[in-house]
């Protein structure tokens, strides 16, 4: 009687071994799974339009007219801010601490896209300097 209690039954055992093999199962599964979610975020791919400061979804209104596809941990990199229409990922995991903190910085050759606008340099039919804001390079509005 005394080696019956010190041992399960032959079915417990199973049943333990059982329920053991089924729970790593499930953690190779979990952990499999994490894998791929972690590596669908980090090369998202978003859009950019050629003169905005956001970022976009592929299907978003606001690129109609220009489309340009970034990597997202670029798109932060480079200063841009979600759109707040179509709502694309904002927080792509370790990305988030490698935004630039001077603005005007360059990123392989690009200026960010938080230069500011200037006043532009042309004049109007009456003389008067033009009272448009630019961020174009020349300094000129799209009139002049």
């Amino acid at each position: 009687m005394a080696g019956d209690r010190t041992h399960p039954p032959l079915g417990m055992a199973r049943l333990q071994k059982e329920k053991t093999e089924k729970m790593r199962l499930f953690h190779i599964l979990l952990f499999l799974f994490s894998i791929g979610c972690t590596q669908s975020s980090l090369s998202q791919s978003v859009y950019t339009t050629k003169t905005g400061e956001k970022y976009h979804i592929a299907n978003c209104r606001y690129l109609k007219h220009s489309k340009k596809e970034i990597p997202l941990e670029q798109a932060i990199n480079l200063g841009y801010q979600a759109c707040s229409v179509c709502k694309p990922e904002t927080n792509p995991g370790k990305t988030q601490n490698l935004v630039q903190s001077d603005p005007n910085t360059t990123y392989h050759g690009i200026v960010s896209p938080k230069t500011s606008a200037t006043q532009c340099t042309g004049k109007t039919k009456a003389g008067k300097r033009c009272k448009r804001m630019t961020k174009n390079a020349s300094g000129r509005c799209y009139q002049h």
